[in-house]
């Protein structure tokens, strides 16, 4: 597993198969081991590797499998693999109809200072998965909302008559950057004094532009959508990024160029870039719960974000 970030050697690293594999952990601020603080970066040997191999080898059979099939294709398709079946009584928080202006999904106490919205991909709000993932967040203290950016307007992959490009144009995830305004201004309303945000695919891009503002404290993107360099140089506030090996909309080498341009944002903002081996596009959200190699992935996943919201929200 490789790990990019501005944080001292000894950064976690979670683990599942066992394989050596090489971690680096970058240094840009005075610490220790950093001396003066300019760029240095060690090496060091980790015995636990974390990834499906099942999933692995299922998409790489799927990469084989398309032969020439373009880029722009396989991307599209990837973005949505595995599609949820979609359930509005899901959760074991609740529904309102309008949060900050927004149907939401809310879960975890009222009372918290600190709160993290989660930021669907193209499937939307009412994803299992995904509210299980925010009723996880919500049991280590946050005030967790999942609005409904889409408006009731999943993407369906079975609607001839509306594929993804014609989607996505109706549903622009940098234009939902000032419908999550209102969301944060109804979180601040509830006495919150610290915001989080996490996004999948679509979603990622949300979270960016809300780091970009900075409307947040911290954020976390998870498998990115079509996000740029010039977005990333843009960013404000504390950033983790959770890629995947197997992706062809954000690949391994577009998120090494995302660490590239952070870890020469002259120590200003605090990052974290890893990549998930063995996983695809998707990974953290569309898991199977029957696939125990794929709910680990997505569990440790689900660790590095709730860690990074400990360090920047509390």
């Amino acid at each position: 597993m490789v790990v990019w970030s501005m944080e001292p050697p000894h950064a976690h690293i979670y683990g599942g198969r066992r394989q050596t594999v090489r971690a680096y952990t970058g240094c840009r601020l005075p610490a220790a081991g950093c001396g003066t603080g300019l760029p240095q970066w060690t090496r060091r040997e980790n015995l636990r590797f974390s990834g499906a191999t099942s999933q692995r080898n299922r998409a790489r059979a799927d990469i084989r499998r398309r032969g020439t099939v373009s880029r722009v294709e396989m991307a599209s398709s990837q973005c949505c693999d595995n599609p949820p079946a979609l359930n509005p009584a899901g959760g074991e928080g609740k529904v309102v109809d309008s949060f900050g202006g927004l149907k939401a999904y809310l879960a975890g106490s009222e009372e918290s200072k600190a709160a993290v919205i989660l930021v669907s991909d193209v499937f939307g709000f009412e994803s299992p998965n995904l509210r299980k993932i925010a009723d996880k967040v919500a049991l280590s203290g946050y005030y967790v909302v999942v609005p409904d950016f889409l408006h009731g307007d999943p993407y369906v992959p079975d609607n001839a008559e509306r594929p993804l490009p014609v989607w996505r144009k109706l549903h622009d995830p940098k234009k939902r950057f000032e419908e999550a305004k209102p969301v944060i201004a109804a979180l601040k309303e509830k006495g919150v004094s610290s915001v989080g945000a996490a996004g999948y695919c679509w979603g990622g891009v949300v979270v960016v532009e809300l780091a970009k503002a900075p409307e947040i404290q911290a954020g976390v993107v998870l498998h990115p959508g079509p996000i740029t360099v010039d977005d990333i140089k843009e960013v404000k506030c504390p950033i983790s990024i959770l890629g995947a090996e197997i992706d062809h909309i954000s690949p391994p080498e577009v998120i090494k160029q995302f660490e590239q341009v952070l870890s020469a944002n002259s120590g200003s903002v605090a990052y974290s870039v890893k990549i998930f081996p063995g996983v695809a596009h998707g990974w953290s959200v569309r898991y199977s719960p029957d696939d125990a190699a794929a709910v680990k992935s997505a569990e440790e996943a689900l660790g590095d974000m709730i860690d990074w919201f400990n360090k920047y929200l509390k």
